[in-house]
């Protein structure tokens, strides 16, 4: 009769579930989690401050375990330390019983995480560690449990009550686990002074590595690609200039190729609108000391200062402040810095 029960209820018409209860099932659990979160907050005291000092001292790795989804956590852990700058990587507790307890060594910090404080796989790897002076910091949602009372430091994730209505299910415990992990890592980020592009170093690949690598000097048009003409072109010739190089805009320079303004779309209705014409010269409707780059300057920063001054390209300068190159928002965005 069981059997059947359990077949009806995983083959059931799922045009017969509502939507309301659904929506207040999603919206409870996330209650449920985001006060698990809150709870938190008051357990960052001396205990937390010791964490990361062991962890920041560590001159190893620290190495995060973890059965079931507590190992599950405990990897997304290890990989967030690694990528910010704390050396970190994830055994799993039962196959260290079994060779792995091997790429733990002196020098190293475990961090251990168990809801329950109990788990056997973990438990047992805890005296060959302790053997080594490896210090141990734990995790769990129970202070009086084995773990916790073998750890160094042992940090109080517990909840009132798993987001599962079962209370089976690992939900609340593994998010307040999760969100522990990440406050260590931002804690370590900020002592270690870690920058963007310490952070893109681990990260080389895709979007987020171009946006903190590239550079201008790998996106900006230089040679016969740079739209300048000089102080003494009519608007006419700028016009032209821009639209032979298509970045709707032209530098503007001196006798000595020194960047003196910047014409651009906005500067054309702008002029029109005041009463110019094709002869008028285009030192009278240029910008005049615009807003310049250096070639060695981030991608990602030019983007930041485009977005705050609102301006849609940028010239980059050598240091005698001629022009050497030229981009717009058009090359971010093809460049994946966007």
């Amino acid at each position: 009769m069981q059997e059947s029960v359990t077949q009806h209820r995983a083959t059931g018409d799922s045009a017969t579930l509502g939507n309301a209860p659904l929506i207040e099932q999603g919206r409870r659990v996330l209650r449920i989690e985001a006060q698990a979160i809150a709870d938190l907050e008051r357990r960052i005291d001396n205990r937390f401050a010791d964490a990361c000092r062991q962890l920041y001292a560590c001159r190893g790795r620290v190495v995060v375990t973890g059965m079931g989804k507590s190992g599950h956590v405990g990897g997304k852990i290890a990989a967030t330390l690694a990528s910010t700058g704390t050396p970190a990587f994830f055994v799993h507790p039962g196959e260290a019983s079994h060779g792995d307890l091997g790429m733990i060594t002196a020098g190293d910090v475990l961090l251990a995480l168990s809801n329950s404080g109990e788990t056997a796989e973990v438990l047992t790897i805890l005296p060959l560690v302790k053997r080594l002076g490896v210090p141990l910091i734990a995790l769990t949602g129970r202070p009086d449990s084995t773990l916790a009372r073998l750890a160094d430091v042992h940090l109080d994730v517990s909840v009132p009550a798993e987001a599962c209505p079962l209370d089976l299910a690992p939900t609340a415990s593994t998010t307040a686990s999760l969100a522990m992990g990440d406050a260590l890592a931002i804690a370590l980020l900020e002592a270690r002074e870690f920058t963007a592009e310490d952070f893109a170093r681990a990260h080389p690949g895709g979007a987020l590595g171009r946006r903190l690598l590239l550079r201008l000097s790998d996106l900006m048009h230089t040679g016969e690609a740079l739209p300048v003409v000089t102080e003494q072109a009519r608007l006419r010739d700028a016009l032209l200039e821009m639209t032979a190089k298509q970045l709707g805009m032209t530098g503007v320079a001196d006798a000595n190729g020194q960047l003196t303004g910047l014409f651009t779309d906005g500067d054309l209705r702008r002029a029109l609108d005041q009463g110019a014409n094709v002869d008028s010269p285009v030192t009278e409707v240029m910008t005049a000391s615009p807003l310049t780059g250096r070639a060695d300057m981030l991608a990602a920063e030019a983007l930041r200062i485009m977005e705050q001054r609102k301006i849609n390209g940028l010239f980059v300068l050598d240091d005698q402040g001629r022009a050497i190159g030229a981009l717009n928002m058009h090359d971010l965005l093809r460049a994946g810095v966007l």
